[in-house]
């Protein structure tokens, strides 16, 4: 039992830090807690693993309780017709082409990186955490997804699977994970889509383990998305980073 409320709580954990999933990890939580502490009072039970789980689920619960509070505030500045930010700060970006891009606040391209003016496909992103780079975008990936892992299921009807190769690199001076990462989907119609849309395991997946400063891994975040929908990449670089938009080719 002990095992089992490590697990649920390393799950509730990631869940409880993930926009749009959140409420997973708030249902998990609560559980991994309930099951470590029962685990005290049975007998041939390893202690350790319930100890262990009682201290993820109650840092989840913190860490959750602090991402939850800027999911919010950030829903109630755009509620109240706060605009999306242009990039984090000093972003550093460059087109396909590989040349430099504009200089945030230089004329015309001041407001580069917003929903309606996105970074070009092959940009990178940063700020004083994370570098992103956008590699690549497939908008119909479900022949490769579907061949990665025989349990995935088909899309959804009327729905594809997305593909999208980035790099990222780990800027700041502590271990973190890459999981604080966030690329999302905004169709033109203003739907927002992330990868709790699509609960598949796709081609070369982003490998989760801590990076320390200078450390880079590359990998694909599986979507899904409106079969043929136009729409452009939302790429978050940390829990608290403002958003910054992407072109899709």
């Amino acid at each position: 039992m002990g095992l089992i409320a490590l697990i649920i709580a390393v799950v509730g954990f990631l869940f409880a830090v993930i926009p749009g999933a959140m409420i997973v990890g708030w249902l998990l939580l609560p559980v991994a807690f309930i099951l470590a502490l029962v685990t005290f009072f049975l007998k041939d039970q390893k202690k350790a693993l319930a100890v262990a789980a009682l201290i993820v689920s109650i840092v989840g619960t913190i860490v959750g309780v602090i991402a939850t509070l800027v999911v919010v505030g950030n829903a109630i500045t755009e509620a109240s017709g706060g605009a999306v930010p242009a990039a984090p700060a000093a972003p550093a970006t460059a087109g396909a082409a590989g040349s430099a891009g504009a200089e945030a606040g230089s004329g015309a391209a001041s407001d580069q990186g917003t929903r309606a003016n996105p970074y070009p496909m092959g940009s990178t992103v940063a700020n004083d955490e994370w570098s992103v780079t956008v590699n690549s975008f497939t908008a119909n990936a479900n022949e490769q997804v579907k061949a990665e892992n025989e349990f995935n299921d088909d899309p959804a009807e009327g729905q594809a699977y997305a593909l999208v190769n980035v790099t990222i690199t780990r800027v700041g001076t502590e271990a973190e994970t890459p999981l604080f990462v966030s690329v999302k989907f905004v169709s033109s119609g203003g739907n927002s889509y992330d990868t709790t849309d699509a609960m598949v395991v796709g081609p070369d997946p982003i490998d989760p383990s801590e990076l320390y400063e200078g450390g880079t891994v590359t990998g694909n975040v599986v979507l899904q998305i409106p079969e043929g929908e136009e729409g452009v990449l939302e790429i978050t670089p940390g829990l608290l980073a403002d958003d910054v938009f992407v072109a899709t080719s």
